[in-house]
């Protein structure tokens, strides 16, 4: 594969928006990953307006980037067009950094891709992140539909290729001779080649996302930053993030590895609401992986739901990887796992029924770190 060009840096070491400075008393700087989920009850409108809200809670409050997901066919998960809604955000906050964790590329053509990620950085320049994923983020059948293939494996298996290929597009700097030579991605960097042209020295920084090790090889060797689906692949963490810094070559883009997570965590005034709350997402969670995806269930619902015994040793295993409690049961959760993965970032994923919930949570971390308030 191609090496990865400097079109999104800075100064060739920071990475342009890519590392971060933490905030109070935080380990590392803090992020939200938001699902925008859909609870039932409520609609897919409701569900984008508390992701507006948390967008400008979190802004306000110091977490650094905003970040939404490409899932397709869940009704309790209403994030199916990323470039879509962050255009909605970018609308409604002025410095949060804004990003896909991800758009997963073999899913749309490399082209459209570039397009998207070049009008969001035109919307809000110097603020919007790339994340890239493999995987469908869907069943098979739903992939299929998508990319209009039941070849899914191809997609996969092509995913540097892909890669490379956004990237040219990005930078629109395909060599003499290939066959995209005269295709541009509009907006993009061959407006400041037209007459009279001025176009910005930005563009959107490109992450590799993974749940296993294939991206985070491919992230190392290629000098990108990596972030790693911990809230669902915990027993891969470490082994991926090693695997990062070990494959890790110095880029244009980083001189250095620089490795995010997402996690799972929601603070509640006490335990017991803390305890209520993400039950619902873990019963979520259960319908999901048995064929039975829905709207995600009332706390009501799930205090009142009969596990079998199958079940309850699933969410045993799926609350275990939730970080929940009181503020500061939260925090102490949060900084054992920056001490056991090293990890440079978290991004915060808080799943719950109602969005109120979801907004209390993170104002609590905020202020178990004494994160600024500028709200």
């Amino acid at each position: 594969m191609d090496e990865i060009r400097g079109g999104n840096t800075g100064d060739g070491t920071d990475g342009d928006g890519i590392r971060a400075t933490a905030e109070g008393t935080a380990p590392v700087p803090l992020s939200v990953l938001d699902l925008v989920t859909v609870g039932q009850g409520r609609t897919a409108t409701r569900a984008l307006r508390t992701g507006v809200e948390i967008a400008k809670l979190t802004e306000s409050r110091g977490f650094h980037r905003y970040w939404v997901a490409e899932h397709h066919s869940m009704p309790g998960v209403a994030s199916s067009s990323p470039a879509v809604i962050l255009a909605h955000i970018a609308a409604h906050t002025d410095r949060i950094r804004l990003g896909s964790g991800g758009v997963m590329l073999p899913n749309h053509a490399p082209l459209v891709i570039a397009e998207q990620f070049g009008t969001l950085e035109a919307m809000a320049p110097g603020r919007v992140d790339l994340g890239l994923g493999r995987a469908p983020g869907t069943d098979g059948a739903t992939a299929a539909a998508l990319r209009r293939s039941d070849r899914l494996n191809e997609g996969a298996d092509d995913f540097p290729q892909q890669l490379s290929e956004l990237i040219r597009f990005l930078d629109d700097d395909f060599p003499d001779g290939h066959p995209y030579a005269r295709i541009h991605a509009v907006p993009g960097p061959v407006q400041a080649t037209a007459d009279g042209g001025v176009q910005s020295a930005h563009r959107p920084p490109v992450w590799l996302l993974g749940s296993s090790g294939f991206s985070a090889r491919l992230a190392g060797t290629l000098g990108l930053p990596f972030a790693f689906a911990h809230h669902f692949s915990a027993q891969n963490t470490i082994p991926a993030l090693d695997l990062y810094r070990q494959s890790f070559r110095p880029s244009a883009v980083l001189d250095a590895p620089y490795a995010l997570i997402g996690v799972s965590a929601l603070a509640a005034d006490d335990e017991r609401e803390a305890r209520r709350q993400v039950l619902t997402g873990a019963l979520s969670m259960v319908r999901l992986r048995t064929g039975r995806p829905g709207l995600i269930p009332s706390p009501e619902e799930a205090a009142a739901y009969d596990f079998s015994p199958m079940e309850r040793e699933f969410v045993d295993g799926w609350l275990s990887n939730v970080i929940h409690g009181t503020p500061d049961e939260v925090r102490t959760g949060l900084d054992d796992l920056v001490k056991r993965t090293g990890a440079d970032e978290l991004m915060i994923t808080a799943n719950a029924h109602g969005g109120d919930a979801r907004l209390r949570s993170y104002e609590l971390i905020a202020d178990a770190y004494g994160l600024p308030n500028e709200g």
